[in-house]
């Protein structure tokens, strides 16, 4: 195989097939010009339609906007995937929110939103599935006065373990500082397949587990799982729209062994 900038070579892990590196480089998964390589879903509609014009790209970023939903949100929950999935690697991103949250969303999603890896494809979601069954880095801003931090765990469809504990919980929040206003963060995903995942915000480590796995109490994740392996070793990458209009100006990955 020809050795290019970054010399891929596709292995096997389980049931599916990821990019593998021994660079050391990271590689852009936004141009900054368009949405090529990326795959809308959102809640009530299929796959590949960008209601909206939800995911847009403006003056060099990626933006998440809900100018077109006359003042609805309707839990149109959406997600921009990219279109290769990933099981070593680690991922940076850039991010902000802006803005007031669009009207109808829930008090939770006040700049709220999310980084999904070890995710199924869009595909594969059902019309009106609300979040695909994944890991969520959740990213969350301040509201100018109290303690919240960003880079947290969620997990739809989705278990893990921590301190030799199975964490059945929904979220878990991080260590990380409160980030409030329409500041630029850095936050930064370590993914060790099914051996380790570390969230790290501004360079700083927040939160670390291990085993990744399907939640076979889960509707959507029971659909997933082939002959009884809950255990993910890898999976798609993207990006959440949960009412709060959010920027992304990077989004860098970088392959490992």
């Amino acid at each position: 195989m020809r050795k290019s900038l970054f010399f891929l070579a596709l292995i096997v892990i389980g049931s599916g097939t990821y990019a593998q590196s021994n660079d050391g480089k990271w590689l852009s998964l936004f141009n900054g010009k368009d949405l090529k390589g990326w795959i809308p879903k959102i809640k009530g509609y299929p796959s590949g339609e960008n209601f909206a014009n939800t995911f847009r790209v403006e003056g060099g970023v990626i933006k998440v906007s809900y100018n077109g939903y006359d003042n609805k949100f309707d839990e149109r929950f959406g997600h921009l995937f990219y279109e290769k999935p990933y099981s070593n690697y680690r991922l940076r991103v850039e991010y902000r929110f802006t803005g007031s949250q669009c009207p109808g969303g829930p008090g939770w999603a006040f700049r709220n939103s999310g980084i999904m890896i070890h995710g199924q494809t869009p595909e594969s979601m059902d019309k009106d599935q609300n979040f695909p069954v994944s890991i969520e880095v959740q990213l969350l801003g301040g509201n100018g006065k109290d303690k919240r931090p960003t880079a947290n765990l969620c997990t739809p469809g989705t278990n893990v373990v921590m301190n030799g504990e199975l964490i059945r919980r929904h979220c878990t929040s991080s260590t990380s500082d409160t980030y409030h206003g329409d500041q630029w963060v850095t936050v930064e995903v370590e993914v060790r397949n099914n051996e380790v995942i570390r969230h790290f915000v501004n360079g700083k480590k927040v939160l670390e587990y291990t085993k990744p796995q399907l939640d076979p109490s889960d509707k959507d994740a029971r659909k997933l799982i082939v002959d009884d392996e809950l255990m993910l070793y890898g999976g798609t990458i993207s990006l959440q729209s949960e009412s709060h209009p959010v920027e992304f100006r990077k989004v860098e990955i970088m392959l490992l062994d």
